[in-house]
Parts: structure tokens; sequence; C-alpha cells
């Protein structure tokens, strides 16, 4: 998502559009928090990309290569693939915000790791499972969340492993952590004066019943449309 659009999102609009999230879970549009979290990532990208063009060879043998990388860049924005995403899992609000303190997590217990357009698709869909399975009381199987992100199986399982041992296993985000990260995506959109978390806490339960109710409703059984990464 350019600059110029995300200025359009002001930081009143991004907290009412967490609150409210859970009374449209029919709404075909993502929640605000899915564009916030693109931008930063794609901020984060290029940030990546300048140091290895200035250090080419800075934390090389630290780096943990591989692990996510694709043979070569999808040829799929961040912004889609986390519509896409959100289209085929409705993950709610919550679920972004708890996947962007993985991603940070991540990369501070791992420092010679770098976020770049091979591994970017990769890391998100892991961790975006990942908090799913922290926040949700109700998640899809992961061959599920293969599907939607382009891979196979075996492959997130291991994804998945590879990353929980990598972050020691540091999954747990109390309220005062969940608050400051809330009120770091805020910021992305301008000055204000950050998330009532409790509120959005309770609009996180609410999601998890809808989507009980939804998973037992045959009309949202649909078929997922295949990529491959």
């Amino acid at each position: 998502m350019g600059s110029s659009s995300l200025a359009m999102i002001s930081p009143r609009t991004l907290r009412s559009d967490l609150y409210s999230f859970a009374y449209r879970q029919d709404s075909k549009a993502p929640p605000l928090v899915v564009s916030v979290l693109a931008s930063l990532i794609e901020r984060t990208m290029s940030r990546n990309e300048r140091v290895a063009r200035s250090c080419p060879s800075k934390d090389a043998k630290t780096t943990p290569r591989g692990i996510f990388d694709c043979r070569e860049a999808p040829d799929m924005t961040i912004q889609s693939y986390l519509e896409r995403i959100f289209r085929y899992t409705r993950a709610g609000p919550s679920v972004y915000v708890v996947a962007y303190v993985y991603i940070d997590r991540f990369c501070q217990a791992n420092p010679g790791f770098r976020i770049n357009a091979r591994n970017v698709h990769r890391l998100l869909i892991t961790t975006i499972m990942v908090a799913s399975k922290y926040v949700e009381d109700m998640n899809y199987r992961n061959s599920y969340f293969a599907r939607v992100g382009g891979l196979g199986t075996e492959e997130i399982n291991r994804l998945e492993l590879e990353f929980l041992f990598l972050m020691g296993f540091k999954l747990h985000v109390n309220l005062s952590v969940f608050e400051s990260y809330c009120c770091h995506l805020e910021r992305e959109v301008g000055t204000g004066g950050g998330y009532q978390v409790e509120r959005a806490l309770r609009c996180a339960e609410e999601i998890k019943f809808s989507r009980r109710r939804r998973a037992a409703d045959p009309r949202f059984n649909h078929h997922v449309a295949r990529i491959m990464l």
C-alpha cells in the first residue's frame, strides 16, 4: 500500500475498525490493520535492501538463510497476499497485531535475518497461522493454511516448527505488549492516543463466536483459489 493511500486512514478510523470489525464478518473488505501492516513490512524491506547494498557481507554467517526463502520472489504484492489470507481465513484484527509482534520478536532473536522479497510471503503465512492459533479458539488446519499461502502441508509444518524453535517458543503476548504494538501501528497512520486494548480484546471474543457460527454454516465452505510460492 502506498504512503499516499495510507495517509487516507486516520488513527481514529483505524481504532474504530478494530473495535467494530466483529460486527462486520460478512464484509468482503479486510480490516484496516492489514493495509497498515503491509505498509510497515514494505518499509522494512526497503530499508533492508538499502542495508544489503551498502553492507553485502554483513551478518552473512549468522543469517538463517533458506528457512523462508522462495526460489524466486513471488509475483504478488504484500498487500494482495495479506488480503488473500484474510479472504480465506477471516482472521480478526488481533491476529495481525500478534503476527506483527511475532515478526518483530523473530527478527530480534535472529539479528542476521532480513525480511526481503524472497522470504516475506512464507514468513507472513507462518506467523499469521501461529498467531491465529494463539488468539482464536477455533482454527483451520495447517493443510488449509498451506493452500491459502500457496505451500504444501509438509512445508508449512516444517516452517512452523523451525519458526517456533528459532523464536524459543516465546509466543505469549500480554496486554502491555499488545497495547504497545497497537500504538505503533496507529503511529504508522498518524499521531494518536493508542488503542483501548480491553475493548479490542472483547471484540476478539466476539470474533471467535462469529467464527464458530461461520464454521457450522455450509455457505462459507468456499473453494480456495490455488497459488504456488
